[in-house]
């Protein structure tokens, strides 16, 4: 799943302390025996999805979540993930923040919002910076939540794309990307 020299990149960001715990999850699923799962996910069904993609592409991940400033009652969107990892015959090889897209015209991750304008923007950035957009997520804190560690009192692997399909089909979230055009909703 990761490359044996994983490259992390501005991980002084703000934005890599929501994504490093996760690293930490998916290198231990790596080094774990197949029947390991964590929240549902296992090496193999991710090892799987990953050698699906196109042999060089990016994933993304661009999450929100609404936050109350001062007197403001209906608060605004904050972001709190995002992510792309670079994807090379199956592996990860470069992890990065939005905010090392700046240098590829992305504006300031605090002045991103959830809307297709910044979506584009974000995929354009990456097209740019990094390869291709094989998927982009981009969803609320809540749904991410749910779909990250939904199975916590279950054990054993759960179909995490099937959950992220309905999640799609309740309007929970939007998926972009090249790889889109090749998976049909039930």
């Amino acid at each position: 799943m990761l490359a044996g020299e994983l490259v992390v990149l501005d991980a002084a960001s703000p934005l890599w302390r929501t994504a490093s715990p996760l690293l930490g999850a998916v290198l231990k699923l790596e080094q774990c025996a197949e029947n390991y799962s964590w929240h549902g996910w296992n090496k193999q069904q991710m090892s799987l999805f990953l050698k699906g993609l196109p042999q060089k592409c990016s994933l993304v991940v661009g999450v929100w979540e609404t936050a109350l400033v001062g007197d403001d009652v209906m608060g605004h969107e904050v972001l709190v993930v995002g992510v792309v990892c670079e994807v090379v015959a199956g592996e990860i090889q470069t992890i990065r923040t939005f905010d090392a897209l700046n240098e590829a015209g992305l504006k300031l991750s605090g002045s991103l919002e959830p809307g297709i304008d910044d979506a584009i923007e974000i995929m354009s950035a990456v097209r740019m910076q990094v390869a291709p957009v094989a998927w982009a997520l981009y969803t609320d804190k809540a749904t991410w939540d749910e779909w990250l560690f939904g199975n916590s009192d279950e054990e054993g692997v759960v179909d995490k794309g099937e959950a992220l399909a309905e999640y799609v089909q309740q309007g929970r979230c939007v998926i972009m990307g090249s790889q889109t055009a090749h998976y049909h909703l039930s």
